[in-house]
């Protein structure tokens, strides 16, 4: 196969498929995906829930700026609903409420609803939690379920049927830059374009060096996940459950509890695996938190979460490399951020006027670690 396009978008995660979407309105757009199904690695093992909480108060103005397309999505956008409501709860164990104070005061000027919980509020939200977990807490009432297939898959099909190419078992082989367009080399052909998109997730870095770009030192990370049966159906009505020091979280699903270590394991860029010491963990840690038991693992998986040095996304032209833009370091927000940062990702490409309230483009240019 052979093209030329407009730009190249190396990677069909959800940062690929969301810019894809956005920017097939104004340019032609090439999506490669290196593995036969987009979302492989992360953007299909995710957990995702919409907290404008996560990811701290530096990713929270693009959560808070993607609340309105994830709620009222554009007409015929997907076949149902993107997000559930649901509701967050966080917690910490009795020496450890200044991580709830500093939560709490992180995000007061944010605008984001947050309240304070004594005992007998904390314990209504999450009777199952125990006695030494449920003395004080923070809810979020705006939290909701995502659902990450519909909203990855539709715009995947929105971005095809705005004239967006998608190829996969493309895997990105050479990258070089001749006569002011990008040549791409793939296993599944050659490509050419003004601007290649480098929205390969944890491999990002490694695409930044085949196109002679000075990598960033985004990290991919190990996040492990389990589905505990407790020996009876979980209340479908508990909320997100969150420790505020960030040792655990959990939520029911389909009558089971999902829970979650909190893991973040430096690892290469794989197809990666959960680890038995991982799985025990998050089972000790659900069961110590709560007076409910694990009564077995029904299944457990792995995903990457691949952040920059500093955890913030990165979205902007390379300054070493004419055409080159990154889309890297989503984390594990990668999801509740996609519809603001696709578009103001694609606004940068296209020089397109776009702004959200509290978003700084600026403060995700990869410039910062020039």
């Amino acid at each position: 196969m052979t093209g030329r396009y407009d730009v190249v978008v190396v990677g069909a995660g959800i940062g690929g498929a969301s810019l894809a979407w956005f920017l097939s309105e104004r340019a032609s757009v090439l999506l490669i995906e290196a593995e036969a199904h987009p979302g492989l690695h992360s953007t299909g093992r995710s957990a995702a829930f919409f907290a404008e909480t996560y990811g701290g108060p530096g990713v929270q103005p693009l959560t808070t700026a993607s609340k309105a397309f994830l709620l009222q999505p554009p007409e015929a956008f997907a076949d149902g609903p993107l997000v559930t409501p649901r509701g967050a709860l966080h917690i910490a164990e009795p020496d450890a409420h200044g991580a709830l104070d500093h939560m709490e005061s992180a995000f007061r000027a944010s605008g984001v609803a947050i309240e304070r919980l004594d005992a007998d509020g904390t314990a209504a939200r999450a009777p199952l939690l125990s006695a030494a977990w449920r003395q004080c807490g923070l809810w979020e009432p705006g939290c909701s379920d995502i659902e990450v297939a519909r909203l990855h898959q539709a715009f995947l099909a929105g971005a095809r049927r705005r004239g967006a190419v998608l190829v996969t078992d493309a895997r990105a082989r050479g990258l070089d830059r001749s006569g002011g367009r990008w040549r791409v080399e793939t296993g599944a052909g050659r490509f050419e374009a003004d601007v290649v998109v480098n929205a390969a997730g944890a491999w990002a870095d490694q695409v930044a060096v085949l196109a002679g770009v000075r990598p960033l030192g985004v990290q991919p990370l190990r996040r492990t996940m389990i589905v505990a049966d407790l020996g009876g159906a979980v209340e479908p009505d508990l909320p997100v459950v969150l420790d505020a020091a960030g040792s655990f979280y959990f939520k029911p699903d389909a009558g089971m509890m999902w829970v979650s270590p909190h893991d973040e394991t430096p690892v290469p860029a794989s197809d990666v695996q959960p680890e038995e010491l991982d799985i025990a963990i998050a089972v000790d840690r659900f069961e110590t938190a709560t007076t409910a038991t694990v009564r077995r693992v029904v299944r457990s998986w792995a995903g990457l979460r691949s952040f920059a040095p500093d955890r913030l996304p990165v979205y902007g032209f390379a300054h070493d490399a004419p055409g080159f833009f990154w889309c890297a370091g989503q984390g594990g927000f990668g999801v509740q951020t996609s519809p603001a940062a696709g578009a103001m990702a694609a606004a940068l490409i296209t020089g397109a006027a776009w702004s959200a309230p509290g978003v700084d483009p600026e403060r995700y240019s990869p410039k910062r670690f020039s």
